[in-house]
């Protein structure tokens, strides 16, 4: 239930959101520690079973949740589907790239998202927000730099996974309209699990050091809360109060990126970061201001 428009329900909303995106860099954090030791694959099933392990708890105080409501388990089995391939991929990415670059691809999904729905759902785009997926654009460019020696193929994976991950938006947009939203998040959470076990199996290699469990353990509760934390957020605040401290998560990624890895961003990517930033504040403050009137 959507709580008063009020400035200190908009500030408490802010303070939750932002520990949100903490949440999801420190998941980012413990997955490039963990698959430099196990298989990706193996470091994705386990996120999102520590991940379900973590719901279960509120689930169980609450009685569970009913999936009467669902209307379209085709579209919820390709969302399911959806969620540990881009995770797999963001966790092979950071096998070889430096948090800051993956975030700062990920960055791009706004400006995607833009994209996407003037191109599937008919969308109208103007001169302005034209210009804003260009500029965007030009961004990812930079950070990539292909053509040049400081160009990594892996970063390719982190472009699939944006691309990805815009889609993903518009269909759980899409399925809000017609399903629970708190169904669709536990079907797609068991449905990675179930989905990817297979694979994850095969590959298996059973983590040996403390280290290595409590950070498995820190990607299933840091994604869990990251995921609470934004669906309690959007109570306290609308949309487009919440959207733009998006990017502060660029910053935790840096900071925890030199923390823990010894990484500092080189010039092009904090140069990239910030076109990629600029250009998608713009579209939100456009989106904002364009709902106000």
């Amino acid at each position: 239930m959507l709580l008063p428009d009020s400035s200190r329900n908009r500030l408490i909303g802010i303070g939750i959101v932002s520990g949100a995106y903490f949440c999801f860099a420190v998941l980012d954090t413990s997955a490039k520690w963990l698959v430099s030791s196990l298989p990706v694959l193996e470091v994705v099933w386990l996120r999102f079973v520590t991940h379900v392990l973590f719901m279960l708890i509120p689930m169980s105080r609450q009685g569970g949740i009913t999936l009467s409501g669902i209307r379209r388990p085709g579209l919820q089995l390709l969302r399911a589907l959806m969620l540990p391939t881009m995770t797999a991929m963001n966790f092979w990415a950071l096998q070889y790239l430096q948090l800051a670059e993956t975030g700062s691809i990920q960055f791009a999904v706004p400006i995607l998202v833009a994209l996407f729905a003037a191109w599937l759902l008919g969308e109208r785009l103007d001169k302005g927000r034209w210009a804003a997926v260009i500029v965007g654009f030009v961004g990812v460019l930079v950070i990539v730099r292909p053509g040049t020696q400081g160009f990594h193929p892996a970063i390719l994976l982190s472009i699939f996974n944006a691309v990805l991950y815009a889609l993903f938006n518009l269909l759980t947009r899409s399925l809000a309209a017609t399903d629970p939203p708190a169904a669709t998040n536990v079907l797609s959470a068991f449905g990675a699990v179930v989905l990817i076990a297979p694979f994850a199996l095969s590959v298996w290699v059973t983590p040996t050091t403390p280290m290595q469990w409590v950070l498995v353990a820190l990607t299933g509760l840091a994604g869990g809360t990251g995921h609470l934390c934004l669906a309690h957020a959007h109570r306290y605040a609308p949309t487009s109060t919440l959207a733009p401290f998006l990017y502060q998560q660029i910053l935790y990624m840096t900071l925890l990126g030199f923390l823990v890895f010894g990484d500092v961003p080189g010039t092009a990517v904090l140069t990239g970061a910030a076109i990629v930033v600029a250009s998608g504040l713009y579209l939100l403050l456009r989106e904002r201001y364009s709902g106000l009137g």
